[in-house]
């Protein structure tokens, strides 16, 4: 239905056109650049669904559709019928909002049209701007790009937009919220001045290395402003994982001996039925994956075969996959039977798998590791016999519900820890482009410490900030912007 609205309003966009004269916030110079259209809010049936305009045509298109014919107040919403502007038959009465150019979000003239959300008046009023010459369907991403063309949103900001508009948990709300609000170019820009003083004072060396009125201490100070730098990038680089699975989600996988509750668990975590359940051991014969929120972290959860020698070619094979997704783990949820601790596969378990992960990662670098008792309902009355060796876990019943509060705390203190806290500290690094440029800035400045000559070494300097200055303001090829912003519906 709503391909079919999108065509006609093209169709109609591609008619005659004729000379337009801009009818906005400036005098009458013609408008050298096109006037886009496109549906901003959800597509489907709806209460109200906002149609917007950017470019020199805005205001005319504005008058063309309401009566009356003079453009509202600016930035404030007027009650107006919206007519076609061939015919004059009335198309719907909505709100309208006019913001002249460059107080906008583009920098552009533009235009919304809050019309209510029937699927006949959304394509009614898109035929009808297609039908005022000079204007033309949107791009996807275009609204955008045009409000990084015009200094509106640098290239980080535009990505941090992109990521608030696909963010499914709360985590990523934040990070995206924070790079939507500067942090991460503002991290940049001191980068790059930090940058651009120690430039400086090299070629002062060069210009007037001779002069005695030079400061004594110039290169010295140079060279101590870019080890700092080095340092402070290495850190982010360092962190550049976390930020990257905070964007598209840690990679959980749910292991154990079988009969264990793993399946149970999927299941509870995921609030749907992924796995089948069965008292049978050996159910689970493949990796199932779902993407989850968990405890408002991205994650994507994997059920795994039970650890065992397979009692044939499929279960080994299911065993060999699970064993393979274990290494590829971020975070472990291991899952023993509490009632049957002592039963040779949950020994073997925890020799095996469970005391060789806590050992591995004791500084928080390497995977990470919750234990999960589950059947904690099959426990005697009087509480638990458990061993005191055990290492560190947490009792769950899958049946029940009890102690899944416990287990989503723990599992938001390490997926915080695997992630990163958008919260708090230095903004992350979430795109492998933000890697590439950060880590091109290093080497640069690995150069400038081993060059030969100062010559040499300003020119690495140079080379070092031109990275600096594309991971936040663009600068780069037109195939990579098209990369960032095909991200990006039509009407954003």
């Amino acid at each position: 239905m709503w391909r079919g609205l999108w065509t006609l309003a093209a169709r109609a966009a591609r008619g005659p056109c004729r000379p337009c004269v801009r009818q906005s916030s400036g005098a009458g110079a013609p408008g050298s650049g096109a006037t886009i259209f496109a549906l901003s809010s959800g597509q489907g049936r709806c209460g109200i669904a906002v149609i917007r305009t950017s470019g020199p045509a805005s205001g005319h298109a504005l008058r063309s559709l309401t009566a009356p014919r003079e453009l509202p107040r600016a930035r404030s919403a007027s009650l107006r019928l919206l007519t076609d502007p061939r015919s004059g038959e009335p198309l719907d009465r909505a709100l309208v909002l006019w913001f002249p150019g460059p107080h906008s979000f583009t920098g552009e003239d533009c235009a919304e049209f809050h019309v209510h959300g029937g699927p006949a008046v959304v394509s009614g009023v898109l035929q009808a701007l297609g039908r005022v010459p000079g204007l033309r369907p949107a791009e996807a991403g275009e609204f955008t790009r045009r409000a990084f063309a015009h200094g509106k949103l640098s290239l980080t900001e535009v990505e941090g937009l992109a990521d608030l508009i696909h963010a499914e948990t709360e985590a990523q709300r934040r990070q995206a919220l924070r790079q939507l609000d500067g942090e991460l170019g503002q991290l940049c820009r001191g980068w790059a001045e930090t940058l651009t003083k120690a430039l400086a004072h090299v070629e002062a060396y060069i210009d007037f290395g001779e002069d005695d009125n030079l400061e004594e201490g110039v290169l010295e100070q140079a060279d101590s402003q870019v080890r700092e730098l080095a340092v402070a990038l290495d850190t982010h680089l360092r962190d550049a994982r976390r930020g990257q699975r905070l964007r598209s989600g840690a990679h959980v996988v749910v292991t154990g001996p079988p009969n264990a509750g793993k399946s149970s668990l999927v299941n509870l975590l995921s609030r749907k039925p992924v796995s089948i359940v069965s008292p049978e051991p050996g159910t689970t014969r493949d990796v199932l994956e779902t993407p989850v929120d968990l405890a408002g972290f991205p994650a994507l959860l994997s059920d795994t075969a039970g650890l065992r020698e397979g009692q044939g070619p499929v279960e080994q094979e299911g065993v060999r996959r699970a064993r393979e997704r274990l290494e590829q783990a971020d975070l472990i949820l291991a899952v023993l039977d509490a009632s049957d601790l002592a039963s040779p596969s949950s020994c073997d378990f925890l020799d095996t798998v469970v005391t060789p992960a806590i050992a591995r990662s004791p500084n928080g670098n390497g995977q990470r590791l919750l234990l999960v008792l589950n059947k904690s309902d099959l426990l005697p009355p009087g509480g638990p016999d458990l061993s005191p060796e055990l290492p560190p876990h947490l009792l769950l019943s899958c049946l029940t519900g009890a102690g899944l509060d416990g287990l989503l705390e723990a599992l938001r203190k390490e997926l915080a820890a695997v992630c990163g806290n958008p919260s708090t500290g230095p903004p992350l690094l979430t795109r492998a482009r933000h890697q590439h440029h950060l880590q091109a800035c290093l080497d640069a400045l690995g150069s400038y410490r081993h060059a030969p000559d100062v010559a040499l070494a300003a020119e690495a300097l140079r080379v070092a900030r031109g990275h600096l200055a594309r991971l936040h303001g663009g600068g780069g090829t037109e195939e990579v912007l098209d990369i960032i912003f095909r991200d990006f519906c039509v009407g954003k």
